[in-house]
This record gives structure tokens, sequence and C-alpha cells, in this order.
């Protein structure tokens, strides 16, 4: 919703270049969130569903962060401050959802990796090492 309101502030501001990284963060967002939705994360296992999500949270906030200080310092309409604003609030947001995120992804690599096959030793019984 906020990519949303950052699109139509730059549509209606003198900074409407920037308009074109709230639109994609937005259907980006609409995409993953239809995705889980629709349980399609548990249908196609072969994607990091995490990863992805990780992803776009560390790239929107610092494309957020970018276009907003160019947004409120070189701008002076209003549309453009409010866009500006509005863009912080979303770096704050997405940077809070890259935490929440890391966690999750964090535990999602260590459940893959637990568990070894069954035909393989792990590296300690591999280990030629003489130390012991």
């Amino acid at each position: 919703v906020l990519s949303f309101i950052i699109f139509i502030c730059y549509i209606a501001s003198l900074a409407a270049s920037f308009m074109m990284a709230p639109l994609l963060e937005f259907l980006l967002a609409l995409f993953l969130f239809y995705a889980y939705a629709s349980k399609l994360n548990e249908k196609f296992k072969g994607l990091y569903w995490p990863l992805t999500d990780f992803l776009r949270c560390v790239t929107a906030a610092i494309i957020y962060f970018a276009i907003s200080i160019a947004a409120v310092s070189k701008y002076n309409d209003g549309a453009s401050k409010a866009a500006g604003v509005f863009g912080f609030v979303a770096t704050i947001v997405f940077a809070i959802d890259f935490y929440i995120t890391f966690n999750d992804l964090v535990s999602f690599l260590k459940q893959g990796s637990s568990d070894p096959p069954e035909g393989h030793k792990s590296e300690d019984e591999n280990s030629d090492s003489d130390s012991d």
C-alpha cells in the first residue's frame, strides 16, 4: 500500500521520473502476496521463496532511500516532498521487513542443511587428521 501511495505522489509531482521504482515494487509485492496466498511457494519448491522476499526487501530499502533523498533535495513541490517522506517511511518499513525476512531465511537455510544424506558420512567421519 505504501508503494502505491508513493507511486501516486510521484505521478502528481515534478519528480515523475522516479515513478517506476515504486510501481515495480508495488507489482512485485503484489505478485509475492498472491504467490503466498495461493500457496505457490509450496508447489514450486525449487525456488527459494524466502530468498526472493529477502532480495526484494533489500533492494527496495536501498532504492527508496536513494530516490527519497533525490526527491526531497532536488524538487520543491509538495508532492515530491510527500513522496520523499513516504519513501523514507518505506525505507524504514522495508528495513524492518528485511530483518524479519533475514531471520526467516536463516531458519529456512538451517532447516534445509540440518538433514545430512543417509548414504554419506559427515565431515568428522571423513577427516584424516591425526590430531586426536
